[in-house]
């Protein structure tokens, strides 16, 4: 049996059983249009002519569903979830929102501090950097009252200088 949507007129090819002798909903599977597909109404021998087949008084009364009423489908309301509502009624939990887990731990997070790893990084470099500064502004100081820091400051410097050629060496080439 062929039958043909009413909306786009699309033809799709059914079993000659799935449609029984009171109807079938069917649906379009290329618009989304839904509608009561009765089998091919038999003809008489003798007359030619189309036999009635007696429809139920049922879907006499079922509105007709456009094809505009189809685009728009209406989002079941209900609780959202992981809502307090849904998991009470779903779970049994009772969750009140004034009431936490540990009554005596509070916390306080900020949106505002959420710097992220580039963030942290660049911080670093920038707490790094003026600690080298201060350190290399009073390094004459340090050595005058503290003499036996001097072989120290010597090495920090040269392991600082051998790092900057290394850094320049890996991304020279960029």
């Amino acid at each position: 049996m062929i039958i043909q949507c009413k909306s786009c007129e699309k033809k799709f090819s059914v079993p000659d059983g799935a449609i029984g002798a009171s109807g079938r909903l069917v649906q379009c599977g290329s618009c989304g249009q839904k509608w009561t597909q009765y089998p091919n109404q038999p003809k008489d021998k003798k007359s030619g002519k189309i036999k009635e087949i007696p429809q139920n008084k049922n879907n006499l009364n079922k509105p007709k569903i456009t094809k505009q009423a189809n685009k728009k489908r209406i989002k079941k309301q209900g609780p959202t979830m992981y809502s307090s509502e849904y998991l009470k009624k779903k779970h049994g939990l009772n969750i009140s929102k004034n009431e936490s887990p540990n009554k005596n731990e509070k916390k306080n997070y900020s949106s505002s501090s959420k710097i992220g790893f580039f963030g942290t990084l660049a911080i670093l470099i920038v707490f790094l950097t003026s600690i080298f500064g201060i350190l290399h502004l009073t390094q004459d100081l340090i050595i005058y009252n503290y003499p036996f820091l001097e072989n120290y400051f010597l090495y920090f410097y040269e392991t600082i200088q051998n790092l900057i050629l290394l850094g320049k060496g890996l991304f020279g080439y960029y």
